[in-house]
């Protein structure tokens, strides 16, 4: 993942359990770094980039290049190889660089948020997908994106429209705080029993339903 990361011109920058133990690559003109598992593979590595990049090959072509059974082939480990020097890199500034920690931890926690969105939505059929054939599974999946993009959609314009109102009351609304506010809440949202799409006209023409009084009890 690292090394892929990289050649894409990403930086893949995980939250390292173990990192106690994580084993470091360092500049040594006698360290063997594993270079004759890398350069005579260079060039496929750099067509696999591309092929991921421009989306040319499916994922499962890119699979039966990067594993044979239970055994990765050479241009996987290949790739690994390459990976342990931005893994090493990685490593290092995880461990020397808090706000870097604190980053990192804060994009797991949004991620997390998204798949428990994602569970309750995905709840028939124990979440699990049950189509046999692989446009089937990519329509199950295509149409959970849809739905969650739809709730994030949906309280991040309630969440905006809440945030003005406290403001025109003349509330004090810090920044910091906003950027803590998520879009992944759900709690309000039924996921079961009986749905209703009929609208009044005034969301039908744009508008937004009446906020909630916080005094109200109902």
């Amino acid at each position: 993942m690292f090394g892929l990361f990289r050649l894409l011109g990403y930086r893949f920058s995980p939250r390292l359990a173990d990192v106690g133990g994580t084993r470091f690559w360092r500049i040594d003109p006698q360290a063997d770094y594993s270079l004759q598992k890398i350069v005579p593979h260079w060039d496929d590595i750099l067509r696999l980039v591309g092929s991921l990049k421009l989306g040319l090959v499916p994922a499962t072509g890119i699979m039966r290049t990067l594993q044979v059974g239970d055994r990765p082939t050479r241009l996987a480990l290949a790739i690994a190889e390459f990976g342990r020097i931005d893994k090493t890199l990685h490593t290092l500034t995880y461990i020397d660089d808090k706000a870097k920690r604190r980053g990192t931890l804060t994009q797991l926690n949004r991620g997390e948020g998204r798949h428990s969105v994602a569970r309750a939505v995905f709840h028939g059929k124990r979440g699990e997908l049950r189509q046999h054939y692989r446009e089937g599974q990519e329509d199950q999946l295509g149409a959970l994106g849809l739905v969650l993009n739809m709730i994030v959609l949906w309280n991040s314009m309630y969440m905006e429209a809440a945030l003005d109102q406290l403001r025109a009351d003349g509330y004090t609304v810090k920044d910091e705080d906003v950027a803590r506010l998520s879009p992944l809440l759900h709690e309000h949202i039924n996921m079961l029993g009986r749905y209703s799409f009929s609208v009044p006209d005034a969301v039908a023409k744009g508008e937004l339903r009446p906020l909630r009084d916080p005094e109200d009890e109902e």
